[in-house]
């Protein structure tokens, strides 16, 4: 995985000019899916992999290493702005300032007038660092297909702390509506569950991803008409538990199952929810045992 995710660089650098960031998959030049192919992966595995490592999506590492490149061209005075713009893959001069406002925080204009001010984004290199730290406490387990049901939203995804839109949409059930939802789950992954699904690949910070409150059920259980449903499909799982501050060990380890857990093991993340179970907590909610269920496939 850390040479698929440096041969993804590499091309990224290969083609930062007369390129484009599409919705199909497309950076610059060449297809994103392909480049997964090539070296033994999948489209979603390597976008999810390359955000949780870099701290940022795919796209925004383009973007950046695109208005770093340009900026240099704007001091050194290659060409009228337009050209620039048309060689960095916009089709206009308002469209390439708004880009290149948002990376620098400054205008073309102001920058070649001014020598910056400049936020340049160094290429990336992933290294695999050997740390001694604590084996992670992971199984796997093959899950038939299951139903997740419960009480859904669409919520903007963040990455640290609580999530406060995922706070508000559980506070707002009334007592009742947990208590059903206990009693209505009937296999693994057991009790009250924290679902999210439709995550985009690149995990960008502030896009919507749904959410559920709910429970898991076999298939072959009725499904109450008033509520949310979302269908699981067969599969294999890796289970990882963490214990301790809540929510900060959890998110460390959900951090840690891309730094330290992938690359070291033959699975690759498959689309499908990620679930959180919470088996134990303090009566603050300071602390807890938690396990997170990602759907993986073999690498």
């Amino acid at each position: 995985m850390i040479s698929a995710l440096n041969r993804l660089v590499d091309l990224v650098e290969d083609h930062l000019v007369e390129g484009h960031l599409a919705g199909d998959g497309l950076v610059g030049e060449f297809d994103v899916a392909e480049v997964a192919s090539a070296v033994g992966t999948t489209e979603y595995h390597l976008r999810r992999m390359f955000s949780s490592l870099a701290g940022m999506p795919l796209s925004e590492y383009v973007r950046r290493r695109r208005m770093t490149v340009a900026a240099a061209e704007v001091i050194r005075g290659s060409g009228d702005l337009l050209g620039i713009a048309v060689r960095h893959g916009y089709g206009s001069t308002e469209a390439f300032g708004r880009a290149f406002r948002a990376v620098h925080g400054a205008t073309p204009g102001e920058v070649r007038r001014d020598g910056g001010p400049l936020r340049a984004q160094p290429q990336l290199r992933f290294r695999l660092t050997v740390e001694g730290s604590s084996p992670m406490d992971t199984r796997v387990v093959d899950r038939p297909a299951f139903r997740l049901v419960g009480h859904a939203a669409r919520v903007p995804l963040i990455h640290r702390g609580v999530n406060p839109h995922i706070q508000r949409h559980i506070t707002a059930l009334p007592p009742q509506a947990h208590v059903r939802l206990k009693s209505l789950g009937d296999t693994e992954p057991a009790g009250l569950l924290q679902v999210t699904d439709d995550i985009d690949p690149d995990s960008a910070e502030g896009t919507e991803l749904t959410y559920l409150h709910g429970v898991a059920i076999t298939q072959d259980t009725p499904t109450p008409d008033d509520l949310d449903t979302i269908d699981v499909h067969p599969g294999r799982w890796a289970v990882f538990r963490s214990e301790g501050l809540y929510p900060q060990a959890l998110q460390d380890t959900w951090a840690a199952t891309a730094t330290e857990w992938f690359p070291a093991n033959p699975w690759r993340l498959r689309p499908g929810p990620s679930i959180l179970t919470i088996l134990d907590r303090a009566d603050d909610f300071s602390t807890a045992t938690c396990e997170l269920w990602l759907p993986i496939e073999p690498a």
